[in-house]
């Protein structure tokens, strides 16, 4: 215990970083960001196996120029009071995508509050899945 403390005096930076590592990773575990998350091509197997809905929380702009095939067009602003649109959805896996990923946790985290137990985000959004080479449909 006497080396412990001898450790942590010297490297105090490094006993920081640990502290603040473990930190972020037990809030990432608890608010359950990785499980949830799936890379697109996880998303295509629970769209074909799975029925997965797809939700896309871009603007409408964003969405007429490209957008995963039968996906919903539900924009982040105003997402939480738009969420009944969904309600039919609920026992199915619901895939939220938005540009890079960032914004759909969010819509995802509203989701699981409104009672979506499969929820799921796709990883890095529609870049992740136009670097994928899969496919994007321009019609409603």
């Amino acid at each position: 215990m006497e080396q412990l403390i001898e450790f942590s005096g010297n490297h105090l930076l490094l006993v920081i970083a640990l502290f603040a590592i473990l930190g972020m990773l037990a809030f990432q575990t608890a608010s359950g960001g990785g499980k949830s998350n799936i890379p697109p091509q996880m998303a295509t197997q629970m769209i074909n196996r799975d029925d997965a809905v797809v939700v896309d929380v871009r603007p409408m702009a964003d969405f007429s120029k490209g957008h995963i095939v039968n996906s919903i067009n539900i924009p982040i602003n105003g997402f939480k009071n738009q969420i009944q649109q969904l309600e039919k959805h609920k026992n199915k896996p619901v895939i939220v995508s938005c540009r890079s990923g960032s914004q759909s946790q969010a819509a995802c985290r509203d989701l699981r509050k409104s009672g979506f137990e499969q929820t799921y985000n796709l990883k890095g959004g529609i870049m992740a899945w136009q670097s994928a080479s899969l496919p994007l449909s321009k019609e409603k």
